[in-house]
């Protein structure tokens, strides 16, 4: 059964910035631009919610592997 509700891993810490993942459904996910990371107001209007000051850093495609 296909995931349809956004998912959001633990919090994690470096000495300067607090990370978390955010897990779109395959649906959602379609509406992610491919040319450039997304702003706050994009990523609100997915309905990703997050504090205040959160940046979208990086995109993660299906089939990805990080070493």
């Amino acid at each position: 059964m296909p995931e349809t509700a956004i998912q959001y891993s633990d919090k994690y810490y470096d000495n300067k910035y607090e990370y978390r993942h955010v897990i779109l459904p395959p649906e959602m996910a379609q509406s992610v631009p491919k040319n450039h990371l997304m702003t706050e107001t994009e990523w609100r209007n997915l309905g990703v919610q997050q504090s205040l000051g959160w940046e979208h850093y990086m995109l993660h495609l299906p089939g990805m592997e990080f070493q």
